[in-house]
């Protein structure tokens, strides 16, 4: 159980650097929508802001799911479950990740991967608009953070193990993973 801990553990640090490291993609964000509103007011708005900042704002949403899921900030209805023991929750949520979250996910992924390939494959660019930017790097994203989302999913699930054996839950600083 030590070892599963720590690559729990391990998975949560990565889990933590790429969210960190994510949630600067709101500068960009905050940077192209005040340049459209500033040059909208000076000259004509641009062909490429609402796109970009699209764009931006769904990559950064995407990639934060494996650290919202990490920290708990998914919807949760847990009027009965934050009654539970921790022991109990623990089985429950080994149960649920193992039987619905990680086959759910891992399907996602693989859809996900084919919906990248074939804008890939065709260079596929957004048709909407007069600025027409490829659309296949978003598309990856959307894969690259699912595949983030189910590792994250992995960690829970070894975490959730801890609690179902241990009666408690790992702490973050543990390092011998209660066997000692």
């Amino acid at each position: 159980m030590a070892y599963l801990l720590k690559v729990s553990q391990t998975i949560d640090r990565i889990t933590d650097f790429l969210g960190k490291t994510f949630s600067w993609l709101a500068i960009p964000l905050m940077l192209v929508l005040f340049w459209e509103v500033f040059i909208r007011k000076i000259v004509a708005p641009t062909n490429w802001a609402y796109d970009l900042s699209y764009m931006l704002y769904g990559a950064h949403f995407m990639l934060a799911t494996g650290f919202a899921l990490k920290y708990k900030a998914h919807v949760r209805t847990d009027v009965l479950y934050r009654r539970w023991s921790a022991k109990w929750q623990g089985i429950v949520d080994a149960v649920l990740y193992f039987m619905i979250f990680l086959p759910g996910v891992s399907v996602l992924m693989w859809a996900s991967w084919q919906y990248f390939y074939k804008s890939w494959e065709f260079k596929e660019r957004y048709m909407s608009s007069p600025f027409m930017p490829p659309i296949y790097p978003l598309k990856f994203i959307m894969f690259f953070a699912i595949a983030l989302l189910l590792i994250q999913g992995i960690s829970e699930l070894l975490k959730s193990f801890y609690a179902a054996k241990y009666g408690k839950w790992p702490d973050d600083g543990e390092q011998d993973g209660g066997d000692a």
